[in-house]
């Protein structure tokens, strides 16, 4: 068996995680993925099967597409409410300031990365670091916001469509967001519903794959 897998990562999983049900499930130990999700994020994860997981390395910088869930008013050390909360205040914006902000990200843009996460500085993870209380000078990276479209506003949640660049971390444009508001921000939802050329839409879950794996094998 090989080629490449969409699936449809639920949430509470790691992307690694991911990796080993399917290794144990399709009984097979050459099983990688493409682009990393959080735990707590769901939505279109290519899992490389095969021989295709030599073609990790030379997969495109494909653009991503999100499905974000923002609360205004809110700032916590990991940038989306699973971390803990350092700041709330009641916020009091309009529809068309929301619009004029998001219109000023479009383009490059000059992205900070979070402390929790898994990019390495000197050599040491930052999510490392930051578990230890330990916060560093990160450099800024030029990421591009390609699209970015208002899809709700029932305050303090904003619920938007992005479509960016690889690299960029969504819970820290959330962040972003909320400072040219005036204001803070935190990620309470993502879902990621494209991958380059691989759509939501066409996405296996997890429970599809071990049904049709149980139908073409009875016994496992």
């Amino acid at each position: 068996m090989q080629g490449i897998l969409i699936l449809n990562k639920p949430s509470g999983m790691t992307s690694h995680d991911v990796v080993g049900r399917l290794r144990k499930l399709l009984n097979m130990k050459r099983i990688g993925h493409a682009g990393t999700l959080d735990p707590d994020v769901t939505g279109v994860l290519p899992v490389l099967i095969g021989n295709a997981t030599r073609a990790a390395d030379m997969m495109p910088d494909s653009e991503k597409e999100y499905r974000c869930t923002m609360k205004l008013g809110v700032r916590t050390d990991t940038e989306d409410l699973t971390g803990t909360v350092l700041f709330e205040e009641a916020v009091s914006v309009t529809k068309e300031e929301i619009l004029s902000v998001f219109s000023s990200f479009i383009g490059d843009y000059e992205q900070v990365p979070p402390m929790y996460s898994a990019r390495k500085v000197n050599g040491k993870k930052l999510v490392d670091l930051a578990r230890k209380g330990i916060e560093i000078e990160r450099t800024g990276v030029r990421r591009e916001i390609r699209e970015l479209e208002l899809l709700d506003a029932a305050f303090p949640e904003v619920t938007f469509r992005v479509v960016c660049s690889k690299g960029t971390y969504i819970r820290t444009l959330c962040a972003d967001i909320g400072k040219r508001l005036g204001t803070c921000a935190a990620m309470k939802a993502l879902i990621r519903t494209r991958h380059g050329i691989f759509r939501l839409e066409e996405a296996h879950t997890l429970e599809e794959i071990e049904a049709s794996v149980r139908k073409n094998d009875p016994e496992r």
